[in-house]
């Protein structure tokens, strides 16, 4: 069955049949033809207790439970889509807002902030929106994403670690840490409101996925 077929920037097609269910944002259904069903799910794929986890937290993101026999086309305010395929040798980390679709045949977790980088990876949650959890996906399949402007992919090696404005980032994926640094003296803080006086410092293998804007969703 063919994939995920990019319809314009903005508007996704994604096949329908056996063994080919997917998960999507609840509200991002355009159209779909064919006997398709539709349902509320409390989990999309994931374990009971990080979705508890991120209710207690204010932090769930209503998906539906695709099924049937056709073909559906996403799509959500507007924002550019971009489209990932998972191979089953890396994890990919995403804000679970920006998840517009992904296989059911993927594996879908969720990553408390604490675990990469402590408290400072709970006060990088607080200081670029993120929140407390982030969600994670892996195994075989493909997924789509949300973005304002659309994305690009920067590759982070051994010895090119690379900087990015906490409100471009996207997503990232492979054996990367990353951590929250200041861009500035503390001194220049002082009556600045810009996101720009911090910068999330991603290092190791793997690659980081930018959009063209500091809007979040």
């Amino acid at each position: 069955m063919p994939g995920y077929q990019s319809i314009n920037a903005k508007m996704l097609q994604v096949p329908i049949g056996p063994g080919q269910e997917v998960y999507s944002k609840r509200g991002a259904m355009l159209a779909y033809a064919g006997p398709v069903s539709f349902a509320p799910t409390a989990t999309a794929g994931q374990g009971l207790g990080g979705t508890l986890g991120r209710a207690v937290a204010g932090e769930r993101t209503a998906m539906m439970h695709v099924t049937g026999q056709g073909s559906v086309l996403f799509g959500q305010s507007g924002m550019d889509v971009t489209v990932i395929d998972l191979n089953g040798a890396d994890t990919l980390y995403v804000e679970a807002d920006r998840l517009l679709v992904h296989d059911a045949s993927l594996q879908v977790g969720t990553m408390f902030m604490g675990e990469q980088g402590g408290v400072r990876g709970i006060v990088r949650g607080a200081v670029t929106g993120q929140g407390l959890f982030t969600s994670t996906l892996t195994g075989h399949g493909s997924c789509a994403l949300l973005s304002h402007g659309g994305v690009m992919e920067l590759p982070i090696g051994p010895q090119r670690p690379v900087h990015v404005d906490p409100q471009a980032y996207v997503a990232h994926r492979g054996q990367v840490q990353n951590k929250l640094t200041t861009a500035v003296g503390l001194r220049d803080l002082v009556g600045r409101g810009s996101g720009e006086a911090f910068q999330l410092e991603l290092s190791g293998t793997g690659v980081v996925y930018i959009q063209a804007s500091e809007r979040k969703i």
